[in-house]
């Protein structure tokens, strides 16, 4: 049973309010099974703190997501950790870190709780080449081409194809 999750985040997207959008997918033996595109509820204040906000409720989804399939009976638990993949190296830094420093002491400290998250053992946090994160459609508008390539990535297939 392998759970993957993918985050993402396109720093402050909206002209009007300059608040950031994130986006964060889940797949379960290679198909999505969990996703959700969002408007940030903070004005984030770099591109870090951006994909850290991210993370953190992409983190909080694959808390939920191990206990759900831990809940079902049907298969083992995950034992593993989740792996959540990140693009943003400062942010993943960030939630490595066990406290918090200078550059970090103005963000929220509910965003934070990945760090206990990690040190529980339910995520692992590593790093995913831009190219390769299938959660880039979630936060931004993609050339048709790339956009095809992650949505066959997440296991979503066009009707066509399943006729």
């Amino acid at each position: 049973l392998s759970v993957i999750g993918y985050t993402d985040a396109s720093f402050q997207t909206d002209h009007d309010d300059f608040k950031s959008q994130s986006g964060y997918v889940f797949c379960l033996n290679g198909g999505a099974v969990s996703w959700k595109s969002s408007k940030q509820e903070v004005v984030a204040d770099s591109t870090t703190e951006a994909e850290y906000i991210a993370a953190s409720n992409a983190a909080k989804e694959a808390v939920w997501i191990k206990k759900f399939i831990s809940d079902l009976g049907i298969v083992p638990s995950i034992a593993d950790p989740i792996e959540l993949l990140c693009d943003n190296n400062g942010a993943i830094a960030q939630a490595k870190e066990p406290r918090s420093h200078q550059r970090s002491k103005h963000i929220l400290r509910r965003f934070h709780l990945i760090r206990e998250i990690i040190d529980r053992g339910d995520v692992k946090i590593c790093r995913v080449p831009t190219s390769d994160n299938i959660a880039d459609p979630l936060t931004k508008a993609l050339a048709q081409k790339k956009h095809d390539g992650h949505t066959r990535s997440m296991g979503i297939r066009s009707m066509p194809n399943w006729l």
